[in-house]
């Protein structure tokens, strides 16, 4: 079994600013917004969550279990 990271870092696509953030073990995040500049990020088409979408890391579940495994 694979050890689950549960940090990851955001880049948000409009103005590139980095935030390291805890990722929930018990769901899917859908929305973030941006303390920069305030954008309130969604994830891409195919992605389960913001992490999968704009995260270093993918969240738990996909960790854990692969694509298609999430929320």
């Amino acid at each position: 079994m694979k050890a689950v990271i549960l940090e990851s870092t955001l880049t948000c696509p409009h103005c590139r600013h980095l935030k390291t953030e805890t990722m929930p073990t018990d769901a899917c995040q859908w929305f973030y917004e941006c303390e920069n500049c305030h954008a309130l990020l969604k994830p891409k088409p195919g992605d389960c969550c913001v992490f999968c979408s704009y995260g270093t890391l993918p969240c738990p579940p996909i960790q854990e279990h692969g694509k298609g495994q999430c929320c």
